[in-house]
């Protein structure tokens, strides 16, 4: 008897937790609005084609928030730079999906299906196959309208890379309760 009444403490418990939980859920504003970043956004990266140095390349990225707002749906994604990497880069993969954080008081947000090719010159310089890998960014309303500004250090990817880092921002669109 003493076991039940635990089990149905415990579940009251997880159903009031679950409810704060989906109540303080963030999600980005206005709905269905569609943004390009700027091409001042950078990714550093390390690669095999880079032979573990660090490149930092250009990056331009659009898309819309979900009618929802549960989700920013990356549609596209450009790279450039001086760099001769960058040119050799295939895009980010796309369509990718940047999710808020848990709450407007966190600052946690997931970008899921990030990918990046380079595609070398071998044997002189290997291709590069990096992702498809979720990573953990940081995000905030940055002041004014600024927009939503987006922060990742060292996160890995498979294919033995890593993103030193990535900072861009969304203009227009912020984060919400």
């Amino acid at each position: 008897m003493k076991s039940i009444n635990v089990l149905v403490c415990a579940t009251y418990l997880a159903m009031f937790f679950g409810t704060i939980s989906v109540a303080n859920g963030a999600i980005f504003t206005p709905a269905g609005a569609t943004f390009t970043t700027s091409f001042g956004s950078t990714i550093t990266l390390k690669t095999p084609s880079s032979f573990g140095a660090a490149v930092t390349c250009n990056v331009q990225l659009s898309g819309k928030v979900r009618p929802d707002g549960s989700a920013i749906d990356i549609g596209n994604a450009w790279i450039s730079g001086s760099n001769p990497l960058c040119m050799l880069s295939g895009m980010f993969s796309v369509p990718g999906m940047l999710m808020p954080p848990f709450s407007v008081f966190g600052s946690n947000g997931t970008l899921i299906n990030i990918g990046y090719t380079i595609t070398g010159a071998p044997p002189i310089i290997p291709n590069s196959n990096c992702g498809l890998n979720t990573i953990f960014v940081t995000l905030a309303n940055a002041p004014g309208n600024g927009g939503v500004s987006l922060d990742a250090n060292n996160q890995a990817l498979s294919g033995t890379c890593t993103i030193v880092s990535f900072n861009t921002s969304f203009p227009g669109i912020s984060i919400a309760p």
